[in-house]
């Protein structure tokens, strides 16, 4: 009697298996992480045991607590097994739901569904290479998919349940700052499954200790109480797409914040940040200065101002761009190159000097392992996801709940569909377009943010096409309610 529903579970171990011989290939062939631009902050942050100025160090507390060990290795293998559970949940999710629909039967035809929908999760070669990373979107990822897991674990989510969710949220809002906004989406998700009202000032309340904490951190640092100390230099970098000074017509001491860029391989919002053609480079502590951010904030609100329409095309075509079929070489013709798995050894002092401190025998040196390095590279040449799949995942998600709004005896009720939708896949759909839209609103596009978005939206589809579950008996008390929603049920 056990085999058998055993064995509906085949096909997830199927996928896991090959999940993880490829990520067991990856660390043979490079055992040490793959560096970006950001690591080298996020590495003192963990060896200081300091939050970053620029930007929140929740994943510098990952690196502490792996610090011990001394070891690169076991930091991407640590990276690489959270990659692996993100899977693991997306499965869980769908299974959950799946046999929730259809509790006498269907296990294989539930099993092979939630089976194919961690397929973009855990085998494309991007995001086994970001898990391989000194980055956080990884350990983000998990920890938002975990929020959203607990809010979705049962059909009216406990106190208790939510005050896990708001845990997890808040510790992956110290980890990306993208984190801090989608607090509003689990609450109107949770408020839409009849979670009650104390279940939601939970949710919010426990979300607030870890990101006050943080804040409190910060300030015994550097005697402010926020999150970084350039919050509003990358809003300034958004608007330096569109920013017109002849229309902005800015103060005179806004002046120097008027856009420039002499490379157009470039994109602006990178070019205004990073290279000579910075605005900040002529200002005192340069992105890091209260000056600077001060002026970056003030330059971005009259941009906004003036120009809302360019602004929000500039919105709208950089979140299209997360659906495109193939990559292109954008912010910088070296940038989109940094999060494929090397062909050879690249090394920097300033990697050298902190990855010394946190690893002592050199680990942290890029490594390139033969033959499985090779092997590694022939996987990243054949197994990717295209933009355009997430696309029609996130499509397939919005639309899936359709399936279902024919009442029985033929008649269609999309209010049937719509409540489906609302009280399921609402929540992994939104924060799936959340991720990918705050960063192009905030910031800029860049492909490393796309690729938290798969993991809901995958969960999304699955929850939307699946049934809706059987009706449950309401708690003591909700004897009322009880009676609605039969009468709801009745008709359709």
């Amino acid at each position: 009697m056990l085999v058998r529903p055993v064995l509906f579970h085949l096909p997830f171990a199927c996928v896991l298996a090959v999940a993880i011989v490829v990520r067991v290939i990856a660390v043979m062939g490079y055992p040490s992480p793959m560096w970006f631009g950001d690591s080298p902050g996020y590495l003192t942050a963990a060896v200081e045991f300091e939050p970053s100025e620029t930007r929140p160090s929740g994943y510098a507390l990952l690196l502490w607590a792996i610090k011990p060990f001394h070891s690169f290795t076991l930091m991407v293998s640590v990276q690489h097994a959270i990659g692996v559970l993100t899977g693991v949940l997306v499965y869980l999710l769908v299974w959950r739901a799946g046999r929730a629909a259809w509790p006498d039967g269907n296990g294989w035809v539930v099993g092979v569904f939630g089976a194919l929908l961690t397929v973009p999760v855990l085998l494309p070669v991007h995001q086994i290479a970001l898990e391989h990373m000194l980055m956080s979107d990884s350990f983000f990822a998990f920890l938002l998919l975990a929020a959203v897991a607990a809010v979705l674990w049962r059909r009216r989510t406990t106190w208790w349940l939510a005050a896990l969710a708001g845990l997890l949220a808040g510790c992956a809002a110290i980890t990306r700052t993208a984190g801090l906004p989608l607090i509003a989406v689990i609450v109107v998700a949770m408020a839409l499954r009849r979670a009650g009202w104390r279940a939601c000032g939970v949710v919010v309340a426990v979300f607030a200790i870890p990101v006050a904490g943080y804040m409190v951190w910060f300030h015994s640092a550097y005697g402010e109480y926020k999150m970084a100390k350039a919050e509003q230099v990358w809003l300034y970098a958004r608007t330096a797409t569109f920013a017109d000074c002849d229309v902005i017509r800015p103060r005179p001491e806004l002046q120097i914040m008027c856009p420039e860029r002499s490379d157009p391989r470039i994109s602006r919002p990178f070019a205004a940040m990073w290279t000579a053609d910075s605005a900040f480079r002529d200002i005192p502590g340069w992105i890091y200065g209260e000056q600077g951010n001060r002026l970056a904030g003030e330059f971005s609100r009259e941009a906004i101002k003036a120009q809302p329409l360019d602004y929000a095309k500039v919105v709208v075509h950089d979140t299209l761009r997360a659906f495109e079929w193939e990559r292109k070489p954008y912010p910088t013709p070296w940038t989109w190159r940094q999060y494929e798995f090397p062909e050879g050894e690249a090394w920097a002092d300033e990697q050298a000097e902190i990855a010394a401190r946190y690893d002592p025998g050199g680990g942290g040196r890029t490594r390139v392992v033969e033959p499985w390095a090779g092997r590694m590279l022939s996987y990243q040449d054949n197994v990717v996801l295209p933009g355009t799949v997430l696309g029609v995942l996130l499509v397939g998600g919005l639309g899936g709940a359709l399936l279902h709004a024919r009442a029985p005896g033929g008649r269609w009720r999309l209010r049937r569909a719509v409540r489906h939708w609302g009280t399921g896949a609402l929540l992994p759909w939104g924060t799936s377009l959340a991720l990918l839209v705050i960063p192009a609103a905030t910031a800029d596009f860049d492909y490393r943010y796309v690729l938290p978005a798969v993991p809901f939206a995958c969960v999304a589809l699955g929850l939307a096409v699946l049934p809706p579950p059987r009706p449950a008996p309401a708690p003591p008390g909700d004897l009322e309610e009880d009676s609605r929603e039969k009468v709801d049920a009745e008709r359709g």
